[in-house]
């Protein structure tokens, strides 16, 4: 990786505390350190604030003339809004329980990536400005004015947090410390500070209906492309129904399951697994994201994402949607649907037609996770797999934050990953279920040019890796998040290498045994399997 320390060099982190205040610590911008600025026509499209050619590097950030105005009006209005958040500003009583829980703090060893010290940067500043004793003691009260120092600081630092929420879940008084920073990052947008591997995505989504801004033909072209290479894996064809109307169930997973490698294998093994049921189902080119970008934006811009899914259901009579493997589309579902949509009383509670079993869990937003499906469909001896087709991948499986801290996901992925392998091997306990270990580059922070940040981030879970790689020679590392997908292939390649990564139904497409189907001789990446050379 260019640019990039060694491991070894990596590992050589200062965790002494500096000899300055933190208060008084300025952060110092270079290229490596700071993601890329929103694009002035991006920014103008979607309607944020403030669009401009700037850089971090520059002195000045080119704000508003009356910027201190707009963030005291915007961290008002939020905190009359959102009683969590006047909540989290004033019960925090710096403990430190979540000090050492952050992967950036543990693979960088700067304080101020230390949860509890990286949201007392808008904390001192809501007692400044909302509090009694903040305006009179000051920095007695951990008060401090409001400079564009400050601002800066939010910038570097709130966009060192994937809102992974692992520090949270050791807080012994519930701060979500997650919402502290989209909290910030909401203030940072009502100037016009912004980062574009959000914002784009975001314009994308409101414009095409997925992240990548790829229009309905092409989706539909690039379906049929995988249903070609299903076929010449299974010599089985298939035929996915796209935007028809009538079907019982509207399929929605993220973009990049459709579009980007390794995910198109898990979107093959999604394919087949219908095929196979004859599950009355169909697609949409318009609801061709599951992902939600607007977590990390703002609660409008999330709210209007995640409409476009139950609008599309309600255009196309569908029943009841299944959700594909994906990250924040399930965090948004499950902790901000009721709030921000509300039910959907067009959609019928979810139940399987091929088990019979009605998904209670799901009464609320009528959506589904694959992995839940599929385990029930295992669970009623519903499908064949040959587990003895993956016996040349030796599997592990990575939590990911928001399915697991964000709606409990722990054991469908795994009772359906031991179903479709016969190696398995879990990391250490103290880095999976509730406890994992984040990618890194979650809440839009999966973008080149901070590489080495991810990759500091990313020693918690590349050392849990690496063990499993070197107790079990672990070769694969499945997961259930489409962020997750792209993020970890770096993060395995630097701490361990040899490593892949693949998603949970790339290993049940494998596994599948599909009613007249030659014999498979190859997995779905079309590599040969163990004993079929040649054949």
């Amino acid at each position: 990786m260019a640019n990039v320390p060694t491991p070894e060099e990596l590992l050589k982190i200062n965790y002494s505390m500096p000899d300055k205040g933190w208060m008084d610590m300025k952060p110092v911008f270079k290229d490596g350190n700071f993601c890329y600025p929103g694009k002035p026509d991006v920014i103008k499209e979607i309607g944020f604030p403030n669009p401009r050619e700037w850089s971090p590097k520059d002195d000045d950030w080119q704000l508003p003339e009356n910027w201190m105005e707009i963030l005291h009006d915007g961290m008002k209005d939020r905190l009359e809004r959102y009683r969590s958040f006047k909540i989290f500003m004033d019960i925090c009583v710096r403990c430190g329980a979540c000090a050492d829980k952050c992967h950036f703090f543990i693979g960088g060893g700067d304080p101020k990536n230390m949860p509890v010290l990286r949201a007392e940067l808008l904390r001192s500043i809501y007692r400044k400005e909302f509090t009694t004793a903040g305006k009179i003691l000051g920095k007695l009260a951990g008060a401090r004015p409001l400079t564009q120092d400050v601002v800066k600081e939010w910038f570097y630092y709130f966009y060192q947090c994937t809102e992974c929420r692992r520090c949270s879940l050791y807080c012994p008084y519930g701060i979500d410390t997650a919402e502290v920073t989209m909290m910030a990052r909401e203030l940072l947008h009502l100037l016009g500070i912004n980062i574009n591997w959000i914002m784009e995505p975001v314009r994308n989504c409101n414009r095409m209906g997925n992240h990548l801004g790829i229009q309905p033909h092409a989706f539909k072209d690039i379906v049929e492309f995988l249903c070609e290479d299903i076929e010449e894996v299974t010599g089985i064809k298939i035929d996915p129904p796209i935007n028809e109307k009538g079907h019982e169930i509207l399929f929605i997973t993220p973009s990049g399951d459709v579009f980007a490698d390794p995910g198109v294998y898990t979107f093959m093994g999604y394919l087949m697994l219908f095929h196979e049921l004859g599950l009355d189902y169909t697609l949409s080119t318009y609801a061709s994201e599951g992902g939600n970008f607007g977590l990390f934006t703002s609660h409008e811009m999330m709210k209007k994402l995640n409409a476009k899914m139950y609008a599309e259901a309600e255009r196309l009579g569908s029943k009841w949607i299944l959700g594909g493997e994906c990250g924040h589309m399930w965090r948004v579902i499950n902790q901000y649907m009721d709030t921000h949509n509300g039910p959907a009383p067009f959609l019928e509670v979810p139940k399987n037609p091929i088990t019979g079993t009605v998904f209670e869990n799901a009464r609320q937003t009528k959506m589904v996770h694959i992995t839940e499906f599929t385990a029930d469909l295992i669970k009623h001896d519903k499908i064949r797999l040959d587990p003895s087709r993956n016996d040349h991948l030796r599997v592990t499986f990575h939590d990911s934050c928001n399915p697991a801290r964000g709606m409990g996901l722990f054991d469908e992925p795994r009772y359906v990953i031991k179903n479709a392998v016969r190696n398995y091997f879990d990391m250490p306990p103290s880095t999976i279920r509730e406890h994992t270990y984040c990618c890194a580059g979650g809440s839009g922070l999966n973008t080149d040019e901070i590489m080495e940040i991810r990759m500091r981030g990313g020693l918690p879970r590349g050392n849990a890796l690496r063990h499993v790689q070197r107790e079990h020679d672990v070769n694969m590392m499945s997961c259930i998040c489409a962020i997750d997908r792209a993020t970890l292939i770096p993060l395995a390649d630097y701490w361990a290498p040899g490593v892949g990564i693949c998603g949970v139904h790339e290993l049940v497409g494998n596994a599948l045994i599909m009613k007249g189907e030659k014999k498979r001789t190859m997995d779905l990446r079309q590599e040969e399997l163990p004993g079929m050379e040649g054949e």
